[in-house]
């Protein structure tokens, strides 16, 4: 972990300059402030809280670091962590996050400055180091989501998710099996190295199996979780492909988005288009129709992430990895292929 004398030397300033920057005070040009700034971002520099704060902390705390807060479907997980924690003799301390913050360093200032024992990250990157994660210092849980494409040992973290590659090629096989053969995809980004480029790869190999080439043209990327990006991705879609019979959305919020265009350009779900997505959100229950859904068993996915970091830290249990699955709620998005007569 970074100290100030590292950004000082990194950044060849005075340690009393970077003193400065760090506690905001005016008499600092613009251009070294942006500087040292940028240094203690960049070597994950975490401030030391005073011994007189830390005293008043509890020390059975665990950390949720929540990134994109406002996701709805990270509403029960969150819920059923308080709860396991409190079940467990553990408080839970919550800290919310933009989409664009990094919980790396986030979470590393959080476990300082609570004196936390562990710490759960519910939303994140695929793609961590050792280097990324080291200055945590305690036991951690990536929840909802695992390392798939990063670098570090299974040994040295745990983490509870779905399997998004093998639950997105069960929704777009669904869609295969009722006929579909012109199948959009709606999400983030295919080469994300995240939860949207697991899914891709899932639609990808559904529709190799099925013997059905992949359609660039049906990839609808948005860059952007937001519901109006979806909205407008999917009205362009209608636009530019009326051939187009179905669409697996990555999320229920981008499904819910794609039903709203769907019912303004006209068309009739199922009849006319099929949806599906993978998440199974309390609010996608009352779109019209009910949203077909591969649901993820949010109350169990936050029980056993404290289920696990309590073991680790309260009986040295390695590490460990769940993979859990989604069900099937059947709404009424999808229907067969209408095929011409």
């Amino acid at each position: 972990m970074a100290t100030i004398k590292d950004i000082a030397s990194y950044c060849n300033v005075a340690v009393s300059t970077v003193s400065r920057v760090l506690n905001n005070h005016p008499d600092v040009s613009a251009s070294t402030r942006k500087k040292v700034l940028k240094a203690a971002h960049d070597l994950h520099y975490v401030r030391n809280t005073s011994a007189r704060d830390l005293a008043l902390q509890p020390t059975n705390s665990i950390g949720l670091v929540v990134r994109g807060s406002e996701n709805p479907f990270f509403t029960s997980i969150i819920a059923s962590i308080e709860a396991s924690c409190e079940a467990r003799d553990y408080s839970m301390v919550l800290h919310q996050i933009p989409v664009t913050a990094d919980e790396v360093v986030e979470g590393a200032r959080l476990v300082q400055s609570k004196r936390l024992k562990g710490l759960i990250l519910l939303g994140g990157r695929y793609d961590y180091t050792r280097e990324d994660v080291e200055a945590f210092g305690v036991p951690f849980v990536c929840c909802a989501y695992t390392n798939r494409f990063g670098k570090l040992d299974p040994a040295d973290f745990s983490s509870v998710s779905i399997d998004d590659k093998v639950e997105a090629y069960r929704a777009t096989k669904m869609l295969i099996d009722n006929g579909h053969t012109k199948i959009a995809i709606l999400l983030d980004s295919a080469h994300d190295r995240s939860v949207s480029e697991c899914r891709y790869r899932g639609y990808c190999d559904a529709l190799a199996d099925a013997g059905i080439p992949l359609d660039e043209g049906l990839v609808c990327e948005t860059m952007d979780f937001e519901m109006r990006a979806a909205f407008e991705r999917v009205t362009r879609l209608m636009a530019e492909r009326p051939d187009v019979t179905a669409i697996f959305a990555e999320a229920d919020i981008m499904a819910i988005a794609a039903i709203k265009a769907a019912h303004d350009a006209g068309l009739t779900i199922p009849d006319d288009i099929s949806i599906i997505s993978i998440d199974g959100i309390e609010l996608s229950r009352f779109t019209t129709p009910t949203l077909t859904a591969f649901t993820q068993p949010q109350t169990l996915m936050g029980q056993k992430a404290v289920e696990i970091l309590v073991e680790v830290l309260d009986n040295a249990a390695p590490c460990s990895h769940v993979r859990l699955e989604t069900t099937l709620r059947p709404g009424g998005t999808v229907g067969h292929v209408r095929t011409e007569t």
